[in-house]
């Protein structure tokens, strides 16, 4: 697939409100409801780039830095961040809002990657990603540093053929010099 993608064309926003039925005994937003929407909004995000049917293939670095209270309106950014044969990293950022104190924070992020699949559930491929600007950019990169390590992380890479990871760890081939 020769096709070009720009990363605002996957952007996706989710708007939904913290039911009583979505809490946890504390009046707080469930983890896994909300990784529930993460899961949605990411897959969008990710059919949207790829104009096909997508399968999560991991949830990752999702980083919990604020309860989201009872009553909160909750928004959901998705955007792909990196696009490699048939898969798709895509950034989720999460915000909680108290409409009636006026308050606004982003309490969550997480980078989830998806599968474009067929009809019969293979994997497909996927249009290239273009960044436009700095941050997509900066995304884009540590994309290929991220996807490594879950491949490093799931056994199915060595991590000496990590060459992104060895970059950013500092790591240096050791040549053995021979008499």
């Amino acid at each position: 697939m020769g096709k070009v993608k720009k990363v605002q064309e996957s952007e996706v926003i989710m708007t939904e409100m913290v039911l009583p039925n979505d809490t946890n005994t504390l009046n707080n937003l469930m983890g896994g409801k909300l990784m529930h929407w993460m899961d949605i909004v990411g897959a969008i995000a990710a059919q949207k780039h790829s104009n096909r049917i997508v399968v999560t293939a991991s949830a990752d670095n999702i980083s919990f830095k604020h309860p989201i209270a009872l009553g909160n309106v909750v928004t959901l950014k998705a955007q792909v961040t990196r696009s490699f044969n048939s898969s798709m990293e895509v950034y989720i950022e999460v915000w909680a809002e108290d409409i009636p104190a006026n308050t606004k924070t982003k309490t969550h992020r997480a980078f989830f990657t998806f599968v474009a699949v067929d009809q019969n559930g293979r994997p497909i491929e996927v249009p290239k990603l273009e960044p436009s600007n700095e941050e997509e950019q900066e995304l884009f990169d540590g994309a290929l540093r991220r996807r490594q390590l879950r491949l490093v992380l799931a056994k199915r890479m060595d991590p000496k053929d990590a060459v992104e990871l060895k970059s950013i760890f500092g790591f240096e081939e050791v040549i053995e010099k021979r008499p």
